[in-house]
């Protein structure tokens, strides 16, 4: 049973709810010969990743959605041992380079080169002949990173396009950012979001009031994706909606408050172990539900 942020989310550029001009700029794109490397960047919630995923859809063919988890090991210079989790198809890979912090420039270099390098797409993809390097928060790699990233996506790309995404662009240095084609997502109105999370009610078979969808919207500030957790959650605690029933925190958000309590009432290095324990137990569910996610 998945949830309704993930059972819901459009994998077609045609089946987008709100944004529809850049839909139609990006499907222009699909159609191009010249396809370039993508700068994908707005706020939390506003739809990059969807719309990322609709895009390699549109590219590939549904063989993109076959993801499968995969650990990368890399080695620094000084000997120094990587591991990063990487979502990858036979047609793309997509990761988080700041994950190892200030060794992302290792990784950056290594895993573009590996894809680049590797068997040329074939089969059941009836367009791109290059396979693509999604990056995941590009605005918070080191300087290093970026100047790494900006030599090697000179050098692959007969082979090889990359799908930048990031909130903002203000920490991208101007070598990458004009070597990409920008493409911002705005975040959906109020308007847009309350459609959205009607709708997606009446397919649950749930009839959320106007004021209720209303006041989600308020707190979600925005976020569709924050919105549709809420509303979900909402529905777990109370149905029949009511109007005025309370919006409930999200488990992690209510998870990670009482962590930071915990922080604040007391430093002392019996506290920090016990602290250090709720976050990998926090980070080893994530991991575990991205896993159930992929094979669901």
């Amino acid at each position: 049973m998945s949830l309704w942020v993930d059972k819901y989310r459009p994998n077609k550029l045609n089946k987008l709810d709100f944004g529809l001009k850049q839909a139609a700029y990006l499907e222009t794109l699909v159609k191009s010969e010249d396809f370039p490397h993508l700068l994908i960047h707005g706020p939390s919630g506003a739809g990059k990743k969807t719309r990322i995923v609709a895009l390699l859809r549109e590219l590939y063919g549904p063989g993109v959605e076959r993801l499968r988890i995969e650990h990368q090991n890399f080695e620094t210079p000084s000997k120094k041992k990587l591991e990063i989790m990487t979502i990858a198809s036979n047609y793309h890979i997509e990761l988080n380079p700041s994950d190892v912090g200030i060794y992302d420039r290792v990784v950056i270099q290594e895993l573009i080169k590996n894809t680049a390098s590797a068997q040329q797409i074939h089969g059941d993809s009836q367009r791109a002949s290059f396979k693509v390097v999604l990056l995941n928060e590009v605005d918070k790699l080191t300087k290093d990173a970026q100047h790494a990233l900006r030599r090697t996506m000179e050098k692959y790309t007969s082979t090889c396009r990359l799908i930048l995404c990031s909130n903002s662009t203000s920490k991208i240095i101007p070598a990458i950012k004009s070597r990409c084609l920008s493409i911002r997502i705005p975040a959906p109105s109020a308007d847009d979001i309350i459609q959205i999370l009607v709708t997606v009610s009446k397919k649950e078979g749930c009839l959320l009031p106007m004021e209720l969808a209303r006041r989600i919207t308020e707190k979600s500030n925005r976020n569709l994706r924050r919105a549709l957790l809420l509303t979900e959650a909402c529905k777990v605690k109370q149905y029949p909606f009511v109007d005025g029933q309370d919006i409930v925190d999200l488990d992690w958000e209510v998870y990670l408050k009482d962590t930071a309590r915990m922080i604040v009432s007391e430093q002392t290095p019996k506290k920090l172990l016990e602290v250090r324990g709720r976050l990998y137990e926090l980070l080893v569910i994530v991991f575990l539900l991205m896993k159930f996610l992929l094979a669901y």
